[in-house]
Protein backbone atom coordinates (compact mmCIF):
# COMPACT_ATOMS: atom_id res chain seq x y z
CA UNK A 1 0.00 0.00 0.00
CA UNK A 2 1.45 3.05 -0.75
CA UNK A 3 2.17 5.87 1.52
CA UNK A 4 1.44 9.87 0.82
CA UNK A 5 4.51 12.43 1.31
CA UNK A 6 3.80 15.66 1.72
CA UNK A 7 6.53 18.77 0.79
CA UNK A 8 5.84 22.00 1.57
CA UNK A 9 8.11 25.09 0.19
CA UNK A 10 8.20 28.48 1.99
CA UNK A 11 10.42 31.52 1.09
CA UNK A 12 9.58 32.94 4.57
CA UNK A 13 11.75 35.97 4.31
CA UNK A 14 13.04 36.04 7.81
CA UNK A 15 12.28 32.96 9.69
CA UNK A 16 12.51 34.39 13.07
CA UNK A 17 9.96 36.83 11.68
CA UNK A 18 7.83 34.34 10.15
CA UNK A 19 7.57 32.69 13.67
CA UNK A 20 6.31 35.88 15.37
CA UNK A 21 3.24 35.74 13.01
CA UNK A 22 2.15 32.23 13.14
CA UNK A 23 5.09 29.87 11.59
CA UNK A 24 4.83 27.04 13.94
CA UNK A 25 1.21 27.66 14.09
CA UNK A 26 0.44 27.01 10.47
CA UNK A 27 3.17 23.82 11.23
CA UNK A 28 1.37 22.46 13.54
CA UNK A 29 -1.81 22.54 11.45
CA UNK A 30 -0.90 21.90 8.35
CA UNK A 31 0.92 18.45 9.66
CA UNK A 32 2.93 17.91 6.14
CA UNK A 33 5.65 15.60 6.36
CA UNK A 34 8.59 17.94 5.13
CA UNK A 35 8.79 21.42 5.08
CA UNK A 36 11.79 23.24 2.95
CA UNK A 37 11.77 27.25 4.12
CA UNK A 38 14.31 29.97 2.20
CA UNK A 39 15.30 33.01 3.32
CA UNK A 40 15.82 31.89 7.00
CA UNK A 41 17.93 34.91 7.30
CA UNK A 42 19.24 33.39 10.52
CA UNK A 43 21.11 30.83 12.79
CA UNK A 44 19.73 27.75 14.40
CA UNK A 45 20.44 29.43 17.96
CA UNK A 46 18.32 32.15 17.31
CA UNK A 47 15.26 30.39 15.62
CA UNK A 48 13.03 29.97 19.42
CA UNK A 49 9.87 27.76 19.90
CA UNK A 50 10.54 25.24 16.83
CA UNK A 51 8.24 22.39 16.49
CA UNK A 52 9.10 18.83 17.62
CA UNK A 53 9.07 15.78 16.18
CA UNK A 54 10.72 17.22 13.49
CA UNK A 55 14.81 16.77 12.17
CA UNK A 56 16.36 20.15 10.79
CA UNK A 57 18.88 20.59 8.69
CA UNK A 58 20.47 24.17 8.47
CA UNK A 59 23.04 25.92 6.00
CA UNK A 60 23.29 29.48 7.26
CA UNK A 61 25.20 32.22 4.94
CA UNK A 62 28.71 33.31 6.59
CA UNK A 63 26.95 37.00 6.13
CA UNK A 64 24.65 37.36 9.38
CA UNK A 65 20.87 38.12 8.55
CA UNK A 66 21.04 37.06 4.71
CA UNK A 67 20.03 34.11 2.80
CA UNK A 68 20.01 30.57 4.26
CA UNK A 69 17.34 27.63 3.84
CA UNK A 70 16.78 24.99 6.41
CA UNK A 71 15.05 21.50 5.90
CA UNK A 72 12.56 20.20 8.50
CA UNK A 73 11.55 16.52 7.92
CA UNK A 74 9.54 13.56 9.76
CA UNK A 75 11.79 11.34 7.80
CA UNK A 76 15.36 10.78 8.21
CA UNK A 77 17.18 10.94 5.38
CA UNK A 78 19.85 8.42 4.46
CA UNK A 79 22.61 10.87 3.66
CA UNK A 80 22.26 15.19 4.18
CA UNK A 81 24.72 17.76 2.01
CA UNK A 82 24.58 21.08 3.20
CA UNK A 83 28.25 21.93 2.76
CA UNK A 84 30.33 21.97 -0.57
CA UNK A 85 33.90 23.38 0.57
CA UNK A 86 34.45 23.45 -3.25
CA UNK A 87 32.07 26.05 -4.55
CA UNK A 88 31.12 29.29 -2.83
CA UNK A 89 27.40 28.50 -4.74
CA UNK A 90 27.02 25.73 -2.23
CA UNK A 91 28.25 26.90 0.89
CA UNK A 92 28.94 30.78 1.05
CA UNK A 93 25.49 31.66 0.82
CA UNK A 94 23.79 29.18 2.72
CA UNK A 95 21.70 28.45 -0.73
CA UNK A 96 21.47 24.73 -0.44
CA UNK A 97 20.62 21.96 1.35
CA UNK A 98 20.24 17.90 0.12
CA UNK A 99 17.87 15.32 1.86
CA UNK A 100 18.62 11.87 0.29
CA UNK A 101 15.85 9.83 1.13
CA UNK A 102 15.07 6.00 -0.11
CA UNK A 103 12.13 6.99 -2.83
CA UNK A 104 14.38 10.58 -3.87
CA UNK A 105 16.67 12.77 -3.46
CA UNK A 106 15.03 16.33 -2.59
CA UNK A 107 16.80 19.75 -2.98
CA UNK A 108 15.79 22.70 -0.83
CA UNK A 109 17.27 25.86 -2.87
CA UNK A 110 17.05 29.72 -2.49
CA UNK A 111 18.28 30.89 -5.68
CA UNK A 112 19.53 34.66 -6.21
CA UNK A 113 17.65 37.36 -7.01
CA UNK A 114 19.12 38.98 -10.27
CA UNK A 115 18.29 42.64 -9.00
CA UNK A 116 16.33 45.49 -10.33
CA UNK A 117 19.77 46.91 -11.86
CA UNK A 118 20.95 43.27 -12.64
CA UNK A 119 23.96 43.69 -10.75
CA UNK A 120 23.25 40.15 -9.76
CA UNK A 121 22.33 39.03 -12.34
CA UNK A 122 25.70 37.10 -14.02
CA UNK A 123 26.09 35.45 -10.84
CA UNK A 124 22.35 34.62 -11.01
CA UNK A 125 23.06 32.44 -14.25
CA UNK A 126 26.00 31.46 -12.96
CA UNK A 127 24.41 29.87 -9.86
CA UNK A 128 21.77 28.45 -12.41
CA UNK A 129 23.74 26.46 -15.09
CA UNK A 130 25.80 25.39 -11.88
CA UNK A 131 22.85 23.75 -10.43
CA UNK A 132 21.59 22.18 -13.61
CA UNK A 133 25.10 20.82 -14.13
CA UNK A 134 24.50 19.09 -10.72
CA UNK A 135 21.01 18.14 -11.07
CA UNK A 136 21.41 16.12 -14.31
CA UNK A 137 24.75 14.84 -12.85
CA UNK A 138 22.39 13.24 -10.34
CA UNK A 139 19.63 11.81 -13.04
CA UNK A 140 22.45 10.55 -14.37
CA UNK A 141 23.18 8.62 -11.24
CA UNK A 142 19.77 7.25 -11.06
CA UNK A 143 18.71 9.26 -8.36
CA UNK A 144 15.32 10.95 -8.73
CA UNK A 145 15.38 14.53 -7.56
CA UNK A 146 12.89 16.67 -6.46
CA UNK A 147 13.98 20.32 -6.55
CA UNK A 148 12.05 22.63 -4.65
CA UNK A 149 12.43 26.95 -3.43
CA UNK A 150 12.35 30.01 -4.58
CA UNK A 151 13.68 30.43 -8.12
CA UNK A 152 13.39 34.36 -8.22
CA UNK A 153 12.11 33.66 -11.94
CA UNK A 154 8.36 34.00 -13.78
CA UNK A 155 8.46 31.03 -16.39
CA UNK A 156 5.75 32.23 -18.70
CA UNK A 157 3.43 35.12 -19.40
CA UNK A 158 0.67 33.63 -17.27
CA UNK A 159 2.99 33.26 -13.98
CA UNK A 160 3.09 36.94 -13.17
CA UNK A 161 -0.18 39.49 -13.65
CA UNK A 162 1.78 42.20 -15.57
CA UNK A 163 4.14 40.72 -17.77
CA UNK A 164 4.34 43.33 -20.51
CA UNK A 165 5.97 45.59 -17.82
CA UNK A 166 8.20 43.43 -16.89
CA UNK A 167 10.31 41.95 -19.51
CA UNK A 168 13.40 44.23 -18.99
CA UNK A 169 13.02 43.54 -15.12
CA UNK A 170 15.15 40.43 -13.75
CA UNK A 171 12.94 37.75 -12.35
CA UNK A 172 11.18 37.78 -16.18
CA UNK A 173 14.19 38.34 -18.32
CA UNK A 174 14.26 36.31 -21.57
CA UNK A 175 17.52 34.52 -20.34
CA UNK A 176 16.12 33.71 -17.05
CA UNK A 177 13.07 32.16 -18.55
CA UNK A 178 15.02 29.82 -21.01
CA UNK A 179 16.64 28.55 -18.41
CA UNK A 180 14.03 27.28 -17.04
CA UNK A 181 13.08 25.51 -20.53
CA UNK A 182 15.99 23.80 -20.09
CA UNK A 183 15.30 22.27 -16.74
CA UNK A 184 11.85 21.33 -18.45
CA UNK A 185 14.01 20.26 -21.58
CA UNK A 186 16.36 17.94 -19.29
CA UNK A 187 13.41 16.28 -18.19
CA UNK A 188 11.98 17.85 -14.92
CA UNK A 189 8.12 18.90 -14.76
CA UNK A 190 6.67 21.73 -12.91
CA UNK A 191 4.92 19.93 -10.78
CA UNK A 192 2.09 22.89 -10.42
CA UNK A 193 1.35 23.20 -14.08
CA UNK A 194 0.70 19.08 -14.32
CA UNK A 195 -2.41 20.12 -12.16
CA UNK A 196 -3.24 23.83 -12.88
CA UNK A 197 -2.96 25.38 -16.44
CA UNK A 198 -4.57 28.42 -15.87
CA UNK A 199 -2.80 31.93 -14.93
CA UNK A 200 -3.71 34.16 -11.78
CA UNK A 201 -1.84 31.84 -9.07
CA UNK A 202 1.07 33.36 -7.78
CA UNK A 203 3.75 32.73 -4.54
CA UNK A 204 5.02 36.28 -4.19
CA UNK A 205 3.59 40.14 -3.94
CA UNK A 206 5.00 43.59 -3.53
CA UNK A 207 4.79 44.34 -0.21
CA UNK A 208 3.97 47.79 -1.56
CA UNK A 209 -0.03 49.10 -2.94
CA UNK A 210 -1.64 46.16 -1.47
CA UNK A 211 -0.67 43.74 -4.12
CA UNK A 212 -1.57 41.11 -2.37
CA UNK A 213 -4.79 41.64 -1.90
CA UNK A 214 -5.37 42.53 -5.36
CA UNK A 215 -3.52 39.25 -6.24
CA UNK A 216 -1.13 41.39 -8.66
CA UNK A 217 1.65 39.04 -7.97
CA UNK A 218 4.01 36.88 -9.77
CA UNK A 219 4.92 32.80 -9.24
CA UNK A 220 8.65 32.36 -8.71
CA UNK A 221 8.13 29.60 -6.55
CA UNK A 222 8.18 26.25 -7.79
CA UNK A 223 8.35 22.30 -7.15
CA UNK A 224 10.17 20.38 -9.99
CA UNK A 225 9.71 17.04 -9.91
CA UNK A 226 11.57 14.25 -12.26
CA UNK A 227 9.92 13.38 -15.07
CA UNK A 228 10.06 9.58 -13.62
CA UNK A 229 8.10 10.42 -10.67
CA UNK A 230 5.60 12.38 -12.34
CA UNK A 231 2.64 9.19 -12.11
CA UNK A 232 3.21 9.69 -8.26
CA UNK A 233 2.42 13.06 -7.82
CA UNK A 234 -1.20 13.09 -6.46
CA UNK A 235 -1.88 17.01 -6.05
CA UNK A 236 0.31 20.17 -6.39
CA UNK A 237 -0.76 23.17 -4.90
CA UNK A 238 -0.46 26.75 -3.37
CA UNK A 239 -1.42 28.42 -0.53
CA UNK A 240 -2.33 32.34 -1.03
CA UNK A 241 -4.54 32.26 2.13
CA UNK A 242 -1.15 31.60 4.47
CA UNK A 243 0.64 35.21 5.35
CA UNK A 244 3.45 35.62 7.60
CA UNK A 245 5.93 36.40 4.49
CA UNK A 246 5.63 38.20 1.02
CA UNK A 247 6.32 34.58 -0.57
CA UNK A 248 3.15 32.31 0.72
CA UNK A 249 3.73 28.12 0.73
CA UNK A 250 3.42 26.00 -2.12
CA UNK A 251 3.79 22.07 -1.71
CA UNK A 252 2.90 18.67 -3.27
CA UNK A 253 1.55 15.27 -1.78
CA UNK A 254 3.20 12.30 -3.39
CA UNK A 255 2.47 8.71 -3.54
CA UNK A 256 5.51 6.47 -2.47
CA UNK A 257 5.63 2.69 -1.90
Amino acid sequence: MPKKIKIISWNVNGIRACVRKGLWKFVSKDKADIYCFQETRAKAEQVQGETGNYFSYWNEAEKAGYSGVVTFTRLKPKIIINQNPDNDFFDKEGRVIITKFKEFTLINAYFPNGKRDQTRLDYKLAFYDYFLNYINKLKRQGEKVIFVGDVNTAHQEIDLARPENNRKISGFLDIERKWIDKVIKHGFVDSFRIFQKQGQHYSWWSQRGEARQRNVGWRIDYIFVDQSLVPQIQKAFILPQVTGSDHCPIGIEIAVN
